[in-house]
């Protein structure tokens, strides 16, 4: 998977968007159609995970305000999108990045992308986040003609088998360290050391701390030494240990810990290289 990256700049807010209802060849979903479009994408995992996750996110706890589309002629030609694709863009504009999934046995209906004009400005930089790399492949092919991409590529690995019987294990936090779910206060911190911060607001962050399972390891002076935050994308995480506090098996910990949390979801890790 793989997303756009261009070089951000700073701007100040914009006044809130208009949601449009519908575009050239998009139309807006109500809310009553999530379940079963979920359902739908169940059939194409695990190419659809992100999507699919991102879906059942915002049913059960809606983390962020996320907006759907589909083609007019749906499930015929199955072209899911949803703006804004991730909390944070240059001049924060809800049509300035978005998500979108397509069966890859039917990637031809992109051409319902290439076409789509009023949802989407093509001739602005857009932001894409966790496409499936065929779906990039394919908009490649139209948007070279309409300018440069700089991209990110990244394998995901989930958890086909979860051992949901497994045995109890008592984890020892080294140094005398505690385990605890973080609070609001913690976001900042978290939100400065994210690696894609660029891409994602710190209120996106106080969200998930409030809403979703989201664990850190503190040390004995107080100081978070290691977090484990749950994602919108659903099961997927961002687990980070400052640098003084490496090599201490903090990770291994949080992450057995938020697994036996959140296994209604299907677990997965992205790895960027």
């Amino acid at each position: 998977m793989c997303y756009f990256s261009l070089p951000l700049k700073n701007f100040e807010d914009d006044a809130m968007e208009e949601v449009l209802p519908e575009g050239k060849n998009f139309r807006l979903v109500d809310e009553s159609e999530l379940p079963e479009i979920i359902e739908y994408l169940g059939n194409f995992l695990p190419d659809s995970i992100k999507f699919h996750q991102t879906l059942k996110t915002y049913v059960n706890d809606r983390v962020w305000d996320f907006h759907f589309y589909v083609t007019k002629n749906w499930p015929e030609q199955a072209v899911i999108l949803h703006f804004p694709g991730m909390t944070k863009t240059p001049n924060n504009k809800l049509y300035e990045s978005f998500s979108v999934f397509c069966p890859c046995s039917q990637l031809e209906n992109l051409e319902l992308l290439e076409t789509e004009d009023i949802l989407i400005d093509w001739s602005q930089p857009i932001y894409l986040n966790f496409t499936h790399a065929d779906i990039m492949s394919k908009i490649e092919e139209f948007y070279a003609n309409i300018g440069t991409i700089e991209k990110l590529y990244g394998d995901v690995y989930g958890l086909v088998e979860p051992n949901l019987e497994e045995t109890e294990i008592e984890l020892t936090i080294a140094e005398q360290g505690e385990m605890s779910q973080l609070k609001k206060g913690n976001a900042q911190i978290i939100h400065d050391l994210y690696p894609a911060n660029q891409m994602e607001c710190i209120e996106v962050f106080e969200k998930l701390i409030e809403k979703l399972p989201c664990f850190g390891v503190f040390s004995a002076q107080g100081d978070l030494a290691a977090w484990m935050v749950q994602s919108y994308y659903g099961a997927m995480f961002s687990m980070q240990t400052r640098p003084e506090y490496r090599r201490k098996g903090y990770g291994i910990i949080l992450a057995k810990h938020l697994t036996k949390l959140v296994r209604n979801f299907v677990l997965f890790w992205t790895i960027s290289f």
